[in-house]
């Protein structure tokens, strides 16, 4: 039986990706850097900053990386203060699981300074039990860190954690902590995350979606 769901921040409680599309597109631009919007999405999403610079940068010290992952995320807060709304459906939603008695995490890689305008924005840190991030010493996603040690917070096993995700980097994370997922089709289409065992159930947003329903439905993670 699921006890716990738990949430990614950044596409999945909030509708933050296009901002952070923009953002990352004004800093390849910055850098005279081309940018494959769609391909970026799926091989960067979920993952911790600086790994993905070492990536597009191998060379660059540990300090060049974070000045470099600075420069991104000022402009994604530069975009956010103007827009950052919740993903549809999504208080509603965590409001009848809390009620329901689940226990609830955000596993991000989000940034503290994004989480915190986030959580100012919306009462997200009040609805949950804890919040995992690569702030905490932890990989990024596909690596399942940050839900096995979301799992240990709250005194439960892995099996026992439903994760909601909108990248495909997520669901794989999951599928590697041995968590069944739910895919947020807020970024990608349905047919992105069909290749994965551990996937529950897409949908558009969370209005298309039963908390307790999916507390019962039969796991395979």
């Amino acid at each position: 039986m699921i006890r716990a769901f738990l949430f990614d921040l950044d596409g999945t409680l909030i509708d933050s990706m296009p901002r952070h599309h923009d953002a990352w597109t004004a800093w390849h631009a910055r850098h005279a850097l081309a940018m494959d919007a769609d391909a970026f999405f799926a091989a960067t999403a979920g993952r911790a900053n600086d790994e993905i610079l070492a990536d597009i940068f191998p060379a660059a010290t540990p300090a060049e990386r974070i000045a470099l992952a600075g420069q991104k995320e000022a402009l994604y807060r530069e975009f956010a203060a103007q827009r950052l709304a919740l993903v549809a459906g999504a208080q509603a939603f965590v409001e009848a699981a809390r009620a329901a008695g689940l226990k609830l995490a955000v596993c991000t890689a989000s940034t503290p300074e994004n989480m915190a305008l986030a959580f100012a924005r919306f009462p997200i840190r009040e609805w949950v039990e804890t919040v995992v991030s690569p702030s905490d010493g932890l990989r990024g996603k596909p690596h399942p860190d940050l839900f096995l040690e979301a799992a240990r917070r709250l005194g439960l096993e892995p099996a026992q954690c439903l994760v909601f995700e909108d990248a495909p980097l997520g669901i794989e994370a999951a599928r590697r902590a041995g968590m069944a997922a739910v895919a947020l089709t807020t970024t990608l289409p349905a047919a992105a995350f069909a290749p994965y065992p551990n996937l529950l159930a897409s949908a558009a947003d969370f209005r298309a979606l039963d908390p307790l329903a999916l507390t019962k439905e039969d796991h395979h993670a």
